[in-house]
């Protein structure tokens, strides 16, 4: 069964070979082509299909719309962007500058008619109309990281932020334009899929005005025989990604849970995406500084064809920094090896001993050198994972993130802290201030009821410590927001799982950035599921909870649906939950671990988790600052 990103990279290559089915032999020579798209086109194409894979394609230039471009005939032109009126405006000039002999235009969301024939006019008057050979809408406007996870937007992805949702002069029809282009990359997604899904969220929400529009969406492309996008449907050979049964969409707004995106973390992905700034599964990691000159960050890849990358990004770091000692020391063992046959070959005297033992090195010669560029893409991974590792290394001993991992676990769990929060943010030593910032926000999400005087004694720690608290007035209020909604209140009980120390792993961070991890044992994460988990739980066993029992219920396939959950109602086989304001790799995690301990040897159950932005918590933060700005120096709505 094809997960959604084989389907978004089948879609695409089937674009890139001009929109007929590729050939099965690989042996044909491609057709040359030249690929142009706008920066939405780029952020889709460039975590999906490397560029080696486009060459392969026959790809030869792959270049920026609104670049300065030269002209190029007899080469087929593919365009791949959104029919956006200024990328519409480019093409025409592309059209009256005739660039191009062959045109193919491939639009990421549907083109209005109105703009078809705009274009229309643009190539009659052009005298091109002959050149344009296709035009399509292609349902791929979402950007695939993971088999099973996706996001809407990277670059500009502050349209789609948790900012631009809930700040306070938000005009309507921003709102609007906001609340359809999620609809529409979530329609996108249904059709590469094939198929169509019961919706679940919370009212009163932004998830809800979502929900609503991608139902009449969903409903109206069904009910028109001429366009309907889902003829293919489960029930019928080749269908969609999952099962005979309809997967449920959960629609969840961040607010649901504002303590996970700022939580420290210790999973190998999560904190590359923390510290690090990873985006589009590209990661820039600066060389160690020679001779005082600072070097050129390198540009790190951690894709799927990386399998140490797939086989650990959950792990924990101690885990991940013991798993590349290992994979160290077997690669030194077979270069040992490699080393040894050669000096073995230089054997003297003819006997046949010494005839049979040098044909048998040879042999095993011949075995190691076909090995070694396996062993070369090996060592390569192991220097990239090395570099990776002790960049995070040296950020976790200057900011004691473990000390904050394990605090901020046992505020979630309410345990009893070792020493008083106070203390921990008086001390110079411990942390940045972000950090503390940070802990403090979970510390008072977390805690039902504080007194006064103690979060004002706090408060005046974070301002010694260098803190700006703008963000405190947003959470404060939304905290009371959430307080008068019993049915939010309740999902966001965290459980937290805690840690258990094995052996403080202080001492991991005391080795240094050598990797040196004899004698560290990790610290143990105990398995918990995060509020977003707890919920897809609920939905996917339709489980009568008081939370999740008042979620709208919209199946777009019923003519006249309601919104009420039936009576009766086995439960979901595959999900897929939707962030609306923002998701991270810390709920991303939490859901595949939470799904790989409900397989069975029968039931194969998927989730795919996606969220309209990817933040961390230092954007996060900003996000918070941002709105609690505006709470404290109110805007005037223009």
């Amino acid at each position: 069964m094809l997960t959604l990103r084989e389907r978004q990279i089948n879609a695409i290559k089937q674009m890139l070979n001009l929109n007929s089915q590729q050939p099965k032999a690989l042996a044909a020579e491609p057709v040359w082509k030249i690929l142009i798209y706008d920066r939405v086109g780029q952020d889709i194409i460039s975590p999906v299909i490397s560029i080696k894979e486009l060459r392969e394609l026959g790809v030869t230039l792959h270049v920026q719309l609104h670049s300065d471009r030269d002209s190029i005939p007899d080469v087929p032109a593919i365009y791949f962007c959104l029919p956006t009126d200024e990328n519409l405006d480019r093409i025409q000039q592309d059209f009256s500058n005739g660039l191009y002999d062959i045109y193919h235009l491939n639009f990421l969301a549907p083109i209005t008619r109105t703009k078809i024939e705009n274009l229309a006019a643009a190539a009659l008057h052009a005298g091109c109309v002959a050149n344009i050979h296709r035009m399509y809408d292609q349902y791929v406007n979402f950007i695939s990281l993971e088999d099973d996870f996706f996001v809407l937007k990277h670059q500009q992805s502050d349209q789609l932020s948790y900012y631009a949702i809930n700040r306070a002069n938000t005009r309507d029809e921003e709102m609007v334009a906001l609340m359809d282009s999620i609809v529409d990359s979530l329609f996108a997604l249904f059709v590469t899929l094939g198929n169509v899904p019961i919706i679940r969220c919370p009212r009163n929400s932004a998830a809800e005005m979502v929900a609503r529009k991608l139902e009449k969406k969903l409903r109206e492309n069904l009910w028109d025989a001429r366009a309907n996008l889902f003829h293919m449907d489960a029930t019928q050979a080749g269908g969609g990604v999952f099962s005979f049964q309809r997967p449920v969409l959960l629609l969840l707004d961040r607010n649901v849970d504002l303590a996970t995106p700022l939580h420290h973390t210790w999973s190998y992905q999560a904190l590359v995406h923390d510290v690090l700034d990873l985006g589009l599964n590209l990661v820039y990691v600066e060389d160690e500084a020679s001779g005082g000159a600072r070097k050129k960050p390198k540009a790190c890849d951690l894709d799927r064809n990386d399998r140490f990358w797939m086989t650990h990004k959950g792990s924990p770091f101690p885990t991940v920094a013991e798993a590349i000692q290992e994979e160290l020391e077997s690669y030194r063992n077979s270069e040992e090896e490699i080393k040894r046959l050669k000096t073995s070959m230089g054997m003297e005297g003819e006997s046949d001993i010494a005839f049979s033992l040098v044909n048998d090195t040879t042999t095993r010669l011949t075995n190691a050198v076909n090995s070694l560029p396996q062993l070369m893409e090996k060592k390569r991974l192991i220097d990239m994972h090395t570099k990776i590792a002790t960049a995070i290394l040296n950020y976790i001993k200057a900011r004691r993130l473990d000390s904050y991992f394990e605090i901020e676990e046992k505020v979630m769990s309410k345990q009893t802290l070792d020493k008083p929060l106070l203390e921990l943010l008086r001390d110079p030593e411990f942390g940045q201030p972000e950090d503390k910032l940070r802990l403090y926000i979970i510390y008072y999400i977390c805690a039902q009821q504080l007194p006064e005087s103690e979060v004002e004694r706090l408060k005046e720690a974070l301002q010694a410590a260098g803190c700006d608290l703008t963000a405190l007035a947003y959470v404060q209020r939304w905290k009371a927001l959430m307080n008068r909604s019993p049915g939010i209140s309740q999902a966001t009980q965290y459980e937290g799982g805690g840690t258990k120390t094995v052996s403080m792993f202080t001492k991991l961070v005391s080795q240094g950035s050598s990797f040196v991890m004899e004698g560290v044992k990790n610290l143990v994460v105990k398995r918990h599921n995060l509020p977003v988990t707890k919920i897809t739980e609920q939905v996917m066993e339709c489980r009568s909870n008081a939370e999740t029992d008042d979620y709208l219920y919209l199946d777009p396939k019923l003519l006249k649906g309601g919104d009420v959950l039936p009576k009766n109602r086995a439960p979901f086989q595959d999900a897929v939950v939707f962030m609306v304001g923002g998701g991270n790799y810390i709920e991303y995690q939490n859901l595949v671990d939470f799904i790989k301990q409900k397989q069975t040897s029968n039931v194969q159950r998927r989730i795919i988790y996606g969220a309209s932005t990817l933040t961390n918590a230092r954007q996060f933060l900003k996000e918070l600052s941002a709105l609690g700005g505006e709470i404290q120096s109110p805007a005037t709505t223009s």
